[in-house]
């Protein structure tokens, strides 16, 4: 406390170049910046601004798992892979089944449940569900403001679907409160990847509806799924397709032909309104025909890849190659700047995802809260 109440009056007296105040916490320790959110509006308006964390010395894009290690992949201004220290129950002892960054969170899917993660913050909560499987996390955000949000995560099997509230650690079974939701027709029954996204706290995934693909998002406040809007470009079942956010409020998907390689990048031209898909306008955003440029899904392992778009406008992925190896590709201007071997990752076929640093601390159930009171 005497830290926070120093920096307060640091801020309220010392005439420091604001540019000079946000070098200096640019260097300050994450967990340090949850806690000096609170020494006035302007530096919390500032730490939570993903532009500030963008440029944070800490800060890392991507996210790859083995079967006993996490590494943070750094991108800009050179590439710099590091080991993650994260107190994930089981990691060593079973499989990750996927990784996905669900906007504020990493979700590690295993076995025996999932992990919610901060991995920017070192922090983990752990949610045991060994007979569904984990679909996607979504946030319900209080109309005041004063409260925090509400994070829930929905879980499925061949007999329905599950709830779980991460703050209460409690369990609703959709089958007994909403039965059109078992039987919807938009339900993701033939996902196109089982990792989604995350916008304005509300979850999307793609999905085949014979004979286009569809976007398909599941409303936490109602418990139902809906259909929202079609994809914007024709694709073939082989082609690689993977959905991403763009910009903060809109989104993008990115398409590799299966045949020719060539990698299309389109997004959609306004900011996105979550409760309504009937707006959507899509528009090409990149093309890239690179000669001799790899297949960015393996057949042996089937895995999409993992992409962002910087504030250059260039395309940045992850992907690994016949062998497994993982790479990290560049791309700008119709050509390929630079491409990474990813040595320090000693495994073959890693699972990876993107990664956007947060502030946002993971919630954790009451019992989680008990044992650390004992």
């Amino acid at each position: 406390m005497d830290s926070i109440k120093n920096l307060k009056e640091i801020a309220a007296y010392e005439n420091l170049p604001w540019e000079l105040t946000e070098e200096i916490l640019s260097r300050v320790s994450p967990n340090s910046l949850v806690r000096f959110r609170v020494v006035c509006k302007r530096w919390k308006a500032t730490l939570d601004d993903k532009t500030f964390i963008y440029k944070h010395k800490e800060t890392f894009r991507f996210i790859l798992t083995t079967k006993s290690k996490i590494y943070s992949v750094s991108v800009d201004p050179k590439i710099i892979v590091r080991e993650l220290t994260l107190d994930i129950p089981g990691l060593e002892s079973q499989n990750p089944t996927k990784v996905v960054n669900y906007d504020e969170f990493l979700i590690c899917s295993m076995d025996k449940g999932a992990a919610v993660c901060n991995p920017w913050l070192k922090q983990s909560t752990w949610i045991s569900e060994p007979s569904f499987t984990f679909y996607g996390i979504g946030r319900l955000d209080s109309n005041g403001g004063s409260e925090e949000s509400v994070y829930k995560t929905i879980w499925g099997s061949d007999t329905g679907w599950k709830i779980h509230d991460l703050a209460s650690g409690t369990w609703k079974d959709m089958e007994s409160t909403s039965s059109d939701t078992s039987e919807g027709e938009n339900q993701p029954t033939e996902l196109h990847s089982p990792n989604g996204v995350l916008l304005n706290g509300t979850l999307f995934w793609i999905i085949f509806a014979d004979p286009v693909y569809i976007l398909c998002t599941f409303q936490f406040s109602s418990e139902e799924f809906y259909g929202y809007c079609k994809l914007p470009c024709g694709i073939h079942p082989s082609d690689v397709l993977v959905i991403n956010v763009f910009k903060g409020d809109r989104f993008s998907v990115l398409k590799q032909c299966h045949i020719t390689k060539k990698i299309e990048i389109w997004v959609t031209k306004n900011k996105v309104n979550v409760e309504d898909g009937k707006d959507v306008v899509w528009m090409n955003f990149m093309t890239f025909s690179i000669p001799n440029f790899p297949g960015l899904v393996q057949t042996s392992y089937w895995q999409k890849p993992s992409y962002f778009i910087d504030s250059n406008e260039r395309l940045v992925l992850c992907s690994c190659d016949e062998t497994g190896k993982a790479w990290i590709y560049v791309m700008g201007e119709n050509k390929l700047i630079s491409k990474v071997h990813l040595d320090s990752v000693a495994d073959p076929w890693p699972l990876h995802c993107t990664y956007f640093p947060s502030l946002v601390p993971v919630p954790r159930g009451l019992r989680d809260v008990a044992e650390s009171e004992v």
